[in-house]
């Protein structure tokens, strides 16, 4: 019984990487074009959120989304929540209607297809080279300027011990947060660690729940003021995963 799990759970793990990969191949002409330029982001942030709900719901996920405080429209933010699982990015774009950019790890551009699109729309980060989290604070501070969101996973990676809840965060999203003045807004994913976890055997359909938070305000607040900003975000997060279990 447990072989025969063992096999479904691998199964359906291929099927994943299967409903990563085919949409981008059927839409690769129009995600060419719309990754060609960066004035063509939203079209391309359009045909992302498609491909992020096929993913989803082809893997029996159901997302079911609270919102505290809704974005609005043409504003920029810095998206932030835990991070737990692959399925976050796509999560992500299921949650947020305002085009935002990903600051993510250089490492997931390996894949094949998703890479491809992954490294021509993302800011990538390599956490070991300090001139590439110099270049990746550049380049965030470029995209904001245009008025498009960044969304980061503050913890940096997903934890090593399961048993965490959320890690410590690093200083980069309250850094730009408050260079630019725009507000934070926290997310938290409830279930995605136990939907498609990094552990081979826990990972199963289901229901995915996310909850946007009471956005949190930079206004006036300087550099001096960032270790504060980025405990508040944590404890704020900390508490309502706390409050799931």
């Amino acid at each position: 019984m447990k072989l025969f799990k063992i096999i479904l759970i691998a199964l359906w793990r291929i099927w994943f990487y299967i409903l990563i990969s085919v949409p981008i191949i059927i839409m690769f002409p129009f995600l060419l074009i719309t990754t060609s330029r960066e004035k063509y982001y939203d079209a391309f942030f359009f045909l992302a959120r498609i491909w992020a709900k096929i993913v989803l719901f082809g893997m029996g996920f159901y997302p079911v989304l609270k919102t505290i405080e809704k974005p609005v429209k043409g504003k920029s933010y810095m998206f932030v929540a835990n991070h737990t699982s692959m399925t976050d990015i796509m999560l992500m774009l299921y949650c947020i209607r305002n085009p935002f950019v990903f600051v993510g790890k250089r490492e997931l551009a390996r894949f094949p297809i998703f890479g491809f699109f992954y490294k021509r729309t993302c800011i990538l980060v390599d956490r070991n080279n300090v001139k590439s989290r110099n270049a990746v604070f550049q380049q965030a501070q470029r995209r904001l300027s245009q008025g498009v969101s960044i969304c980061i996973f503050p913890e940096g990676g997903v934890p090593d011990d399961e048993n965490i809840l959320l890690d410590n965060f690093k200083d980069g999203a309250f850094r730009l947060a408050i260079d630019h003045q725009i507000p934070i807004v926290p997310l938290v994913f409830f279930d995605n660690k136990k939907r498609f976890s990094y552990n081979f055997l826990l990972a199963s359909p289901g229901k995915m729940r996310a909850k946007i938070l009471r956005f949190i305000s930079t206004e006036n607040l300087t550099q001096h003021d960032k270790k504060g900003l980025r405990e508040q975000v944590h404890t704020v997060l900390l508490n309502e995963l706390k409050k799931a279990t």
